[in-house]
This record gives C-alpha cells, structure tokens and sequence, in this order.
C-alpha cells in the first residue's frame, strides 16, 4: 500500500513539473506499478492476484474510448465548417462582441448540464465556441477549460446532471436511506455554483496562459496579418455575377480588399461606385489565409474555387479533401521573372497556385503580368501527397508546418446529421454513450466528414496514456485498501468534532480523491463511509451523501478528475499544470463556501 502511494506521488509530481512529457510519465507509472506486483505479489480482498490485466484494463476503459470517440466527431463538425453559420449568427446577435456572446454560452452551457449528461453537452459546445473564438482571435485556453467546469458545476445541481450523482444515489439507497429527490439537492449546490461561476468567467480566464497550437505559433495566428493576392475569374454561372458595389465595398466579399476588376483590357481600380460585376471579369483581391479558406469551404457561394484560379486546362483533383500550404520561391528558382500564370505548376507538380503575397509591396498591376521574385510567397492547393512532394523541388522552399487540409466538396450538412444522431442515441439511451460514440466517428468517415489521418490527429496520446495510467493507479489502490485506509483514518480521527467540522473535513477529502481517482470510484467509496459516520453520530445522513455528491463533483484541480476536462484539453492547448493552477484554486473557494453555508442544512 505504501509503496503504491510513493509512486502515485510521484506520478503527480511529474505531471504537474512536466519535465519529461506527460506520455513518459504516465508509461513509467503504469510500469512502475507493474514491476511493483511483479517482484511482490499481492492479493486482493477476493484474494485474487494483481495482476498485469488488472493494471492495463484502464486502456480499454469505455469512458477512455468514450471520449477519443467524441474528439473524433468534434473533430468531424469543426474540419467540414458544419458550425460557420451558428457562430456567424451568434456573433452577428451579439453585436459582434465575441467575449460576451463567449460568456453567455457558458452560462447556458451551466444550466443544460443540469439536465443533460455533460459529455454530449460539451461535445455540442467545443466546435461553436472554438470557431467564435478563432474569428475573434481569442486563444481557445481561455474558454475551453471554463466550459468544462461550468458544464460540472451545473450537473451537480440536479439528480441526473451528473452520472456521479446518480450513482451516490444508488448506493445510499442500497443502504437503506430513502431515495433522493430530483430538485432535492438544488438548494445547498446553488451557493457553490454561484460563486464557482463568478470565479470561472471573471477570474479564471486571466489565469490560463494564452497558448496557440504549433501551427499557430509558427503562422502567426493562422497567418493574420498576412495578405494573399488571389484572381477571381467570373464565368457565366459564378455566385458573383450580378454583384453590385455598395459605399465601394462588395458585401459578397466580405473580408477580402478588391484590388483591382480586369474587364478585358481596361482597369477598374478603387474606389468602385455601383459598379456591377460581369462574366469574363476577373476580380483581384487581397485577403488573408483564413478568409481565403472559409471561402473555399463555402461550397454554396463557391467564391474561391480552385478550377477557377487558373488558365490551366485541368487541375488533378480526385479527393474531397485540398491541402493548402505556403511556399517561398527559392533563390535562383526557376520560377524568377516568370509570371504566376506561366509557371504552370499544375503541369509539373500537380498542385495550383491560390494567391501569392510579397513582402516589400502589394501589387495593383494585371495579375498576368506579375513576374515572380525570390522570397514571395505562394499559397498552393492540392492532394497532399503533392504537396508532400515539394520537399523535392528546389525552386520552391515548402514550409510544411503551413499544411492545412480543407474540404473542398461540403460535407457539412452530414456532419450535423451524424452529430445530432450521435447526441440522440446516447441522450435518449438507446444506444450506450460509447457505442454512440464509436459509431459516430466512424460515419464520420465513412461519409467523407473526415479521412483516416485527419481522424487519427483528433485523438490525442497523452489523453490515452493519462487515463489509462491514472485508472492504473485506482486500481492499485482499491486492490492495497489505500483509498480506503485513507478515508476511515480521516473519519475516524474527526469522530469526536462538531458535526460541521466533520462534514467539512469529509468535503476536502472527497474533493481530493475525485481528482486522483475518478468521480465515480471516488463516489462509491467515500458514499458508505458518509453513511456510516453520520449514523454513529446520529446527525443527518441525507446532509452526508450530499456532502459527498457535491465534493465528487469537484473535478476541477486534474485533467483526470472528469472526462470533459479529457475533452477540452487538446482543443484548448492545455498541460497538466494549467488544471492545477486553474482548478485547485475552485476547489479551496468551493471547499470555503460549503463550509459557510453547510450550518443552514444543518438546522433544517
């Protein structure tokens, strides 16, 4: 038991230093518990050996898989743009103040927890609060982890919010206490929701360090700030003929700066008064790398679209999905003093140029006529295994940590489908959470919302070898008595105190456990021991199993505690330290509000 302990302890310690990464850490734990009841057998309360199968059973754990399903089919709604239109009409209701339209959404996020299981909840949440929050420019730390503890803090309002309440439930019921109503634990939660909201959207945010994903980081926020120069050639049918000038601005265009209209061999530069766009136009604009891609995800308006940007007879097209990348044009590239259009890079490489941009100055001549420099930058399309051979070509430099893949064929109306199915399913019970999940992701793919490596990149290994371990180190606990040891010394040493000390000691100790073992284990095994201690003392055992519901729920201090903190964490960026800088603080001012308000249960 001892021994299990000194390695737990130094599990955590390496997460919260991450020295060595995370998946190193949790690989050495689940080995170093392994090795442990290897060298010194050891036999459980049914006298059965721990044994290796007991110790990795974590890895095939259904919550485990629950969640990389659920990133899967996140990952499905947000790469096919299913959420575009929500949050363009959530900023525009919300006067385009993104914070605030931020924090409403949370709050609702607050109150559907408590009567909706929060998985699901929070899957729904991820990809809208994501795409507002990436037009605002808003780094995705600042609110993924918020929302995570705003969907816990209000599943611990009502009996069905959460899965941990119901199961407290269940157990003190087994022992003989009377069922638990619906709204009956509303009233001693709602203070601790309250402030606990207070801290999540005022203080909170300004703890979490903003930090953007590599690509970003490299970019530069997804390139803002960098302006492409890209050719719209109108044919008869393009969702721009007809488009008319307003204050010299095209509202079909939104985002992107007209340079410059080409009809036949006249000019029309700015500033455009009604001037009405026709076939044979060829409109030059200036916009940036997540413009241009929105645009070209926009399979409706088809503004951008890459058989269209282009003299070259055909483009090689035989998948759903285009790679973007940027490229530099090398020094002594054959490409220098060649114009965009005479480079023929389709021909040779497979791939199309969608825009270019140089740095010294932005252009307003015919785009035919633009000669290629060394160091412009080339936006180029096509199927990644083209784009991938460009780190053979030396009259381009290809800067692969641009790579972005963008469906081109909309597949956003099934991803929604296959959302709304998924969420159904588990919703209404029909399916398990897991089978729900599962399936979900693989129509996903199946449908072509998503290939196999876009889904591969949504399930992240650090979330699957932290769990998997941290179940490890539950099971070795359970198996040496340690958690239980832990709980009867505590109780057992309080015995003789004031009834509210004991209950406010059982909170910090329950609140501690739920974030090193699980919500549910932490449940099960703290429930009897509340009952127990409240009938030797003779006080109230329902205000004792509510005590521990409401402690259970604070998941907040590990990624571990609640598996949607496992749901946000590769979304928002996150470490194990950002959970304990962030959620250790809740869990004291939560631990501090019990304490404080538990004397008005206590009278009644």
């Amino acid at each position: 038991m001892w021994a299990t302990f000194a390695i737990i302890a130094m599990a955590m310690v390496g997460f919260a230093l991450e020295r060595v990464s995370i998946e190193l850490t949790a690989l050495a734990t689940v080995i170093a518990l392994m090795a442990l009841f290897h060298f010194f057998p050891f036999a459980g309360e049914a006298g059965k050996l721990v044994s290796p199968e007991t110790l990795l059973a974590g890895f095939a754990n259904p919550a485990l898989l629950t969640v990389l399903a659920l990133l899967v089919v996140g990952q499905g709604l947000f790469q096919t743009g299913a959420v575009d239109g929500v949050t363009r009409k959530l900023g525009n209701k919300a006067n385009l103040r993104p914070r605030t339209t931020i924090a409403v959404l949370l709050v609702v996020a607050g109150a559907l927890s408590a009567f909706m299981n929060n998985t699901p909840l929070v899957v729904i949440m991820l990809p809208v609060l994501a795409a507002i929050g990436s037009r605002a420019r808003i780094a995705s730390s600042r609110f993924m982890m918020p929302l995570s503890f705003v969907a816990i803090l209000g599943g611990s309002m009502t009996l069905i919010g959460s899965s941990t309440n119901l199961l407290v439930a269940g157990v003190a019921r087994e022992m003989g206490m009377d069922p638990i109503g619906f709204f009956e634990i509303t009233p001693i939660a709602l203070p601790l929701v309250a402030v606990g909201l207070v801290y999540v959207l005022l203080v909170m945010p300004n703890m979490l360090t903003p930090r953007a994903s590599l690509v970003q980081e490299l970019a530069g926020s997804d390139g803002a700030g960098r302006q492409f120069v890209v050719r719209i050639t109108l044919d008869e049918s393009h969702a721009l003929v007809g488009a008319q000038s307003a204050a010299g601005l095209f509202a079909q265009l939104k985002g992107m700066t007209v340079l410059m209209i080409q009809r036949g061999p006249r000019n029309i530069l700015p500033p455009f008064e009604d001037t009405v766009l026709a076939p044979g136009d060829t409109v030059i604009v200036a916009a940036t790398r997540q413009v241009l891609t929105e645009a070209m995800r926009n399979n409706k308006q088809k503004i951008i679209n890459p058989d269209q940007l282009s003299d070259e007879e055909a483009l090689p097209f035989v998948s759903d999905h285009v790679v973007l990348a940027e490229a530099v044009v090398a020094p002594g590239s054959r490409l220098v003093g060649r114009a965009v259009e005479a480079a023929a890079l389709s021909a040779t490489t497979g791939c199309f140029v969608l825009g270019f941009q140089r740095q010294s100055r932005m252009t307003r001549v015919r785009i035919g006529d633009i000669r290629l420099e060394a160091g412009d930058v080339l936006l180029i399309g096509g199927q990644r295994e083209d784009i991938s051979r460009l780190r053979l070509n030396r009259d381009v430099i290809l800067l692969e940590w641009s790579a972005v893949e963008v469906p081109i064929n909309n597949r956003a109306g099934w991803a929604i489908f296959i959302f709304a199915l998924t969420v159904a399913l588990a919703a209404t019970e029909v399916l398990s959470l897991v089978l729900s999940a599962l399936a979900g992701s693989l129509a996903m793919i199946a449908t072509g919302c998503l290939n196999v490596r876009q889904a591969a990149r949504a399930v992240d290994r650090r979330i699957y070898l932290l769990v998997g371990s941290s179940l490890a180190m539950a099971a070795a606990l359970e198996a040496t008595g340690g958690a239980e040891f832990v709980a009867h010394s505590i109780v057992s040493s309080f015995s003789g105190a004031p009834t509210l000390v004991l209950l406010s000691v059982l909170f910090l100790t329950v609140a501690a456990f739920t974030n090193i073992l699980s919500n549910n284990a932490t449940a099960v095994l703290f429930t009897p021991i509340a009952v127990t201690a409240a009938l030797e003392l003779g006080a109230s055992v329902h205000t004792f199993v509510m005590t521990v519901i409401l402690a259970a729920n604070c998941s907040f201090a590990t990624p571990i505690g609640y598996q949607t903190n496992l749901l946000v964490m590769a979304p928002g960026h996150y470490r194990f330290v950002d959970f304990l800088r962030a959620g250790v603080p809740l869990v004291l001012l939560l631990w501090l509000t019990f304490t404080l308000t538990a004397p008005m249960y206590l009278a009644m």
